[in-house]
């Protein structure tokens, strides 16, 4: 495979359009050469979640056939939006810095004011994954299954609490949602990443973790227990939680 990649500003914009999905990137005329130089990678969360190991794979995979270093810059908050948001702010539109961009970055202008449009001031490049989401507790929580949570929670409104991604992201608006759906308030509280959350279950600070995949490995080693899995069907890798 030849080292550079030649990709010209039409070309790029029918890619994004065939392929739209979680990366993006500032639209820009390209040089002839690209990359030239080094390519930072914006991570809208902390190291060590899911979507932070999926995108860098991504990056270790692609710098070797780009013939430039892809560095990954974590910067985390806002359920993910913080990240793009900095690189609508500061990233002049040359291709050399590309963020990660997580579903909230479209629910955040419903919330507030920002100060991009996410459809029209970034290039989307390249789908990257799916994940399945669900709720954990600690392994010595009273809470057996989601119906435990629901009786403790009618009868003490905001005492169960639960940590997700942030807020606006689809772990909050999903728990949201749940929350509605069975006649109960719990308390929000936001962390910067499913790795956050994942330890913060397991640690007894939060009553319930709304995470996904990503708490597998606390699972196995006996910190976490998942007690719902958000999917229609149950999970090949986790058979016996509904």
């Amino acid at each position: 495979m030849e080292k550079h990649v030649t990709i010209d500003r039409r070309q790029f914009a029918f890619g994004s359009l065939s392929a739209a999905g979680a990366m993006a990137l500032p639209s820009a005329a390209f040089a002839q050469e690209y990359p030239a130089r080094p390519v930072t990678l914006i991570i809208p969360w902390v190291a060590g979640g899911p979507t932070d190991i999926v995108v860098r794979a991504f990056a270790e995979a692609a710098q070797k056939h780009l013939g430039q270093p892809i560095i990954a810059d974590n910067k985390a908050g806002g359920g993910g939006s913080v990240g793009p948001a900095l690189m609508a702010a500061t990233a002049k539109p040359d291709g050399y810095t590309i963020s990660q961009m997580p579903d909230a970055v479209y629910r955040v202008k419903i919330m507030q004011k920002t100060t991009y449009d996410s459809q029209s001031d970034f290039s989307y490049i390249i789908a990257v994954s799916g994940y399945a989401f669900g709720v954990t507790v600690p392994m010595d929580s009273p809470f057996k299954t989601w119906d435990d949570v629901v009786t403790f929670a009618k009868a003490n409104p905001g005492k169960v609490t639960y940590g997700s991604t942030g807020t606006g992201g689809t772990l909050h608006i999903g728990m949201e949602r749940i929350q509605k759906h069975s006649g109960i308030k719990l308390t929000h509280v936001p962390f910067k990443g499913s790795a956050e959350v994942n330890v913060a279950a397991a640690g007894g600070h939060v009553m319930l973790g709304a995470s996904g995949s990503s708490a597998k490995p606390l699972a196995d080693a006996g910190k976490l227990r998942f007690i719902q899995i958000w999917t229609s069907k149950r999970l090949a890798m986790l058979p016996n939680v509904p």
